[in-house]
């Protein structure tokens, strides 16, 4: 990253995150949020991804500082069902088993927290994965890389060799649409 003053602070320890936005160029430090990630009873995925980003995004502006606050929430979504990070290897392969061969949505909102309040744009991905087998999805466990994946799968990664197709946006899919923080960043008057 260049050593140019930092534009905003990024609301992620999310390396990934990061690169992105060193991608177009986005000069920024980081401060993670800690807030409670649960799902509400009958919250629609899109609903819950926004009001993650949001959460995110307003949590730490409360700490203070000027600089504007980027957040981004990232989820994956399969008959309805919210697949989150999975929490050891039994949900990763089965969260696997259910993802493959067939399609699903990955959603990741992404909010701007300035002075004027909070505003948001939602990215919507559809992936289809290859039929994997029980012995690839095990294996892929063994590498570590879907351990704190939504979905437990990495785009970026070797879990790209698991997808058939993508619809939408790679960057969205990774956990940072810069299509949509590009809009947020120039409706806020953020020149980079």
């Amino acid at each position: 990253m260049s050593s140019a003053a930092p534009l905003l602070t990024l609301a992620s320890v999310s390396p990934r995150r990061r690169e992105l936005l060193e991608q177009i160029g986005v000069a920024h430090v980081v401060s993670g949020a800690d807030i409670d990630e649960s799902v509400r009873p009958g919250e629609a995925p899109a609903d819950y991804v926004v009001r993650m980003a949001c959460a995110k995004a307003r949590a730490v502006r409360a700490r203070g500082g000027e600089l504007p606050v980027l957040a981004a929430d990232t989820t994956v979504v399969i008959d309805g069902l919210i697949l989150a990070k999975p929490r050891d290897r039994a949900e990763c392969l089965a969260m696997l088993g259910r993802l493959s061969g067939r399609a699903h949505q990955v959603l990741t909102a992404v909010a701007l927290a300035t002075a004027a309040g909070v505003a948001f744009r939602l990215s919507t991905s559809e992936v289809r994965l290859r039929a994997v087998t029980a012995e690839e999805c095990a294996a892929y466990w063994e590498t570590g890389e879907p351990r704190d994946k939504a979905g437990g799968y990495a785009i970026q990664g070797r879990g790209a060799l698991f997808i058939e197709h993508l619809s939408g946006s790679y960057s969205g899919v990774m956990g940072l649409p810069l299509f949509e923080t590009g809009q947020l960043l120039a409706a806020a008057g953020l020149r980079w």
